[in-house]
């Protein structure tokens, strides 16, 4: 059956109306409007990494699947996706399973670097994905628009994030029916973090949305990229050299993301204007075909080279990020200041509604890719705003250990399993 465009983007406007169209449960029934359908099809989990994934989970997991889907894209359009679907080996609840999404973080914004066609992660799959699994949840991990489908990623754009999280939950429910329960909460690390909080702040009116993790979630990039990575950077030099390199390098790439995923909705802009010399504007270009890892690989190298061909230059003399393009550059502005930003709505002076919604953060205090300084001035926003959010510092954990350390897993189960018992 054929939706228009129109009829898609009115049942995400009114987001409760679909996410409880499938609804068996009479304490989460929202709606009775019947959204259109936006299931298309399943098949089995066959990515590159598949057996492995399937061996380190063999003692949780029933099956593993990948469902496409459909969703209003970024420019307006609608699009294909999907999203993997893990089902635990624990006997389905008399009233059907809970879902807990799983937002991953950042990998590209090339259609390669999709979960569903390389591998889980072991990260997420050894330690989250395992966790949930033995709690007796569904998971369900979204690809994102453009990583599932056609087209290019919308690399940190909230509003893409969380349809490609909440249209996800929505075929689920018309595919599954009542093997599911209806309630749903979020997680994710990173990207996936920032993600998280958006589809916290758009399934705020959703009964059957009852919270979200997020782990070291992205924001204020502006501000990491022009006045907190500087000097964090040039302090780690001290110590490593070569940390100091990968660390610049890191941000060149999600800053090199960013401005390809911008074009996802805005094909006139020119995102090699955000790098200074042609070299790094040249790598900004690897991140239409490659991943994360390659393109930190390649801007590693050419700072190295450019440290070599320089002698006495610092890592931050590198000439990479072009300051001036994201503090006048109007497109890069919108980006940074609305599309970007988690809870944005919600931290305004006066805002028009309040997040009723439980949040938990999980923070590294070393994390050299999103600071600990940043993230916990966002959750003292939030916190002044009223909202019902919760802080774990993890000492002396990275951008990547604090959400699979002990206290991150204990945590964000014991949360999950607090605001939605799985059974």
């Amino acid at each position: 059956m054929k939706h228009t465009k129109l009829a898609l983007a009115l049942a995400f406007a009114g987001t409760s109306l679909f996410l409880t169209a499938c609804n068996d449960d009479d304490n989460d029934k929202g709606s009775s409007v019947v959204a259109p359908q936006v299931y298309l099809s399943e098949t089995e989990y066959t990515a590159t990494n598949a057996a492995a994934d399937k061996a380190a989970l063999a003692g949780v997991v029933q099956s593993i699947k990948v469902m496409k889907y459909k969703m209003p894209s970024a420019d307006g359009k609608t699009v294909e996706t999907s999203a993997i679907v893990l089902f635990p080996k624990i006997a389905q609840p008399k009233d059907g399973y809970r879902v807990v999404v799983w937002a991953h973080g950042t990998l590209g914004v090339a259609d390669k670097c999709a979960p569903s066609k390389t591998e889980l992660g072991e990260r997420f799959r050894d330690y989250t994905a395992k966790n949930l699994l033995a709690a007796g949840y569904v998971i369900v991990a979204p690809d994102y628009e453009g990583l599932g489908g056609a087209g290019i990623h919308p690399y940190l754009n909230i509003s893409s994030e969380a349809k490609s999280a909440t249209y996800a939950v929505q075929a689920a429910k018309e595919h599954y029916g009542k093997q599911l329960n209806g309630a749903w909460m979020s997680t994710g690390q990173s990207q996936g973090g920032q993600a998280s909080l958006g589809i916290a702040e758009y399934a705020n009116n959703d009964p059957t949305y009852k919270g979200a993790v997020a782990g070291a979630p992205a924001s204020s990039l502006g501000k990491i990229i022009l006045e907190v990575a500087p000097p964090a950077i040039a302090d780690l030099e001290k110590a490593s050299t070569a940390v100091a390199v990968g660390t610049y390098a890191t941000l060149l790439s999600y800053a090199a993301l960013a401005g390809a995923g911008i074009t996802a909705y805005d094909t006139t802009f020119d995102y090699r204007t955000m790098f200074q010399s042609k070299n790094a504007q040249d790598l900004a270009e690897l991140a239409e075909t490659e991943c994360l890892g390659e393109m930190v690989t390649a801007y590693s190298a050419d700072i190295q080279k450019y440290m070599t061909d320089n002698p006495g230059k610092k890592v931050m003399d590198y000439p990479g990020m072009n300051a001036a393009a994201f503090e006048t550059n109007a497109v890069v502005k919108d980006f940074l200041t609305n599309k970007s930003q988690p809870m944005a709505k919600f931290l305004v002076e006066k805002p028009t509604e309040k997040l009723n919604k439980p949040v938990l953060i999980i923070q590294g205090t070393h994390d050299t890719n999103v600071p600990f300084v940043v993230t916990n001035g966002l959750y003292n926003q939030m916190l002044a705003k009223g909202m019902n959010v919760s802080l774990l510092p993890v000492n002396g954990a990275g951008h990547t250990q604090a959400i699979i350390s002990d206290s991150g897993q204990a945590s964000l189960v014991q949360f999950v399993k607090q605001h939605m018992p799985a059974q």
